[in-house]
């Protein structure tokens, strides 16, 4: 590689650090210094806008606020007027009546006792008003209020009624209240300022006065807030849509103290306000702006390193999947730090397919080797098997051959382990299955279990089970003592043949069983045959190899049958040891 190729990997290699390092740590804080003083900008200019809103809503209901202020006014001096002319209802009566007389926006004003008894008024009526909603109310609540109920006085028509108790030095001695025109009240809110609509109402949620007074006056109320809950938080400003399905700007103004609140809906003015279009998208600007700068470092480090790092992991998939051939491979316009990966990694599986390669050839050799080892101790054997043929055919005592025979077939049961070993592709696991069988038929071949005194009927049930080699010499050689002392025992009852079953099972969980059985004639005692059988060598031989299988042995005597049943557990294959034809 010249001097210009490395600059220009360098120079690829810069700008990802570039993109990545100036774009974070210049763009994103300028960003978020910006979103901040707009948003704070944004903030008082929404503070800004509901103060002017308030304002708006509390000009508009001006007059309103002015009617009931002095209403509590001159019902708070009635207060004090009832306290001084207590017991002289004469004079009470006329008080009432001047005040009527002087203000013309009064039209009733009265004086009720504890009882409901109407004691005092403008109209010098006694009227009992115990069972009105009015009193009730006034008893219910005894503090200033301000409610909207039709009185008897009134012709049972609809006032303003404004309302304090009375109070005397033992405690309240009744309500006293101003009543004004329900017209007069909806006419002011009509004269208001620029309002869309207006609604007055006291801290209990009623309506006392509004611009129309129809039957869906309640229609431009907030579809879900009552106005008892507004009255909770009296001065606030808040945008929702209205039981019609309007979108509106709400606010709520208290006019009275904490007694009578107005509540304005406006239509919102976006586009005029101090929060329209032009801030908010100054407010999201900044945050499109790192979008941006984002998605340009993405394609960037995307174009310089991820697309080539995706190559590298493309190869190591296929080294994965066998490939070892990766010199034709190369990366397109890759930074020189990645065509230093790119390089070491072809470097890398060059070398260990070389490696490979002769670990393969040393496997073959070895291979070769055991098989040819196995082939020579096969021939070896059967060599001495011969041998021992020849000194059967010339021994004259029959104990004699009885005994090379039994010899002769361990030897040859050794010799068929080492054949099965030189003919198997894979020399680290045996299929016992084969392997039994092969051991049954070369019983047979030899004459062992096949001799016209010893013609028994074999059957024979084997599973395809693999055991390791170290296994594989005591199961076989096991086998081969149980099947000659099966043989040497085994009877029938009269008329029938004797039998002799071998069965090789995997029971599951790692597990082998394997079971001889040969059939007994009932008439015969096995005490018999035990006092008949001998030196005992095959018994004691086939307690040793269950030994070396660590495994166990049941055996059972049934007046029919005699079952050896031996279970053991199959050892895991030896990877290490695994030596596979190639």
């Amino acid at each position: 590689m010249n001097g210009s190729e490395r600059r220009g990997g360098s120079a690829r290699s810069r700008l990802a650090l570039q993109l990545i390092a100036v774009l974070s740590v210049a763009v994103l804080p300028l960003g978020l210094i910006s979103i901040y003083q707009t948003s704070k900008v944004l903030e008082e200019s929404r503070a800004l806008s509901e103060i002017a809103l308030l304002d708006r809503t509390r000009r508009a209901a001006s007059e309103e606020r002015e009617l009931i202020q002095s209403a509590f006014g001159a019902v708070e001096a009635i207060s004090a007027a009832a306290r001084v002319f207590q017991g002289q209802l004469e004079g009470c009566d006329k008080v009432l009546e001047q005040l009527i007389e002087v203000d013309p926006r009064y039209t009733f004003a009265g004086f009720v006792d504890l009882d409901g008894q109407m004691t005092c008024s403008s109209t010098r009526e006694r009227i009992d008003m115990s069972a009105s909603p009015f009193f009730h109310n006034l008893v219910t609540l005894p503090e200033r209020r301000v409610d909207a109920h039709p009185l008897a006085a009134l012709d049972g028509r609809i006032a303003l009624n404004v309302s304090v108790p009375v109070t005397n030095d033992t405690g309240t001695m009744g309500y006293v209240w101003i009543s004004i025109p329900f017209k007069l009240a909806n006419a002011l809110l009509r004269e208001g300022e620029d309002a869309s609509d207006l609604i007055v109402f006291n801290n209990e949620g009623d309506i006392l006065a509004s611009e129309g007074f129809q039957d869906d006056r309640r229609a431009i109320l907030p579809q879900d807030r009552s106005l008892e809950e507004l009255s909770q938080d009296s001065r606030q400003t808040f945008r929702g849509i209205n039981r019609r399905g309007e979108v509106r700007d709400f606010a709520v103004v208290p006019i009275v103290d904490e007694t009578v609140f107005v509540l304005g809906s406006w239509e919102p003015r976006n586009q005029r306000s101090l929060t329209g279009r032009g801030e908010s998208a100054a407010l999201y600007f900044p945050l499109l702006m790192w979008i941006a700068a984002m998605a340009v470092a993405y394609f960037g480090v995307n174009r310089l390193v991820v697309r080539h790092v995706h190559r590298l992991r493309h190869w190591m998939r296929l080294y994965a999947g066998g490939k070892t051939d990766f010199d034709a491979e190369k990366l397109e316009n890759a930074p020189e730090e990645l065509e230093i990966v790119a390089e070491a990694f072809r470097s890398m599986t060059h070398k260990l397919a070389q490696q490979d390669r002769l670990l393969k050839e040393d496997l073959e050799e070895k291979t070769t080797l055991l098989r040819e080892v196995h082939h020579r101790v096969k021939n070896n054997l059967q060599l001495i098997s011969s041998i021992m043929n020849i000194q059967i055919r010339n021994t004259g005592s029959d104990e004699a051959k009885h005994l090379l025979r039994r010899v002769q077939d361990r030897v040859m049961a050794l010799s068929a382990i080492h054949r099965y070993l030189y003919l198997s592709r894979k020399l680290s696991m045996v299929r016992a299955d084969q392997l039994l069988d092969d051991i049954i038929k070369q019983l047979v071949v030899v004459g062992s279990i096949d001799e016209p005194e010893n013609r028994v009927r074999i059957s024979t049930d084997l599973s395809p089970v693999e055991i390791t080699p170290d296994q594989s010499v005591p199961l076989t050689l096991l086998a081969t003592e149980a099947a000659i002392n099966a043989v040497k025992y085994c009877s029938a009852a009269p008329g029938s043949d004797p039998w002799i079953n071998i069965v090789l099972r995997d029971l599951g969980e790692n597990r082998v069983g394997l079971s001889i059985v040969n059939s007994h004639d009932p008439e015969r005692s096995f005490e018999d045959q035990d006092d008949a059988k001998g030196s005992g060598l095959g018994s004691r031989l086939i307690d040793s190899f269950v030994s070396q299988l660590d495994g166990s042995m049941e055996v059972n005597r049934l007046p029919d049958r005699y079952e050896l049943h031996l279970a053991f557990t199959r050892l895991e294959e030896d990877a290490d040891e695994e030596f596979a034809v190639q």
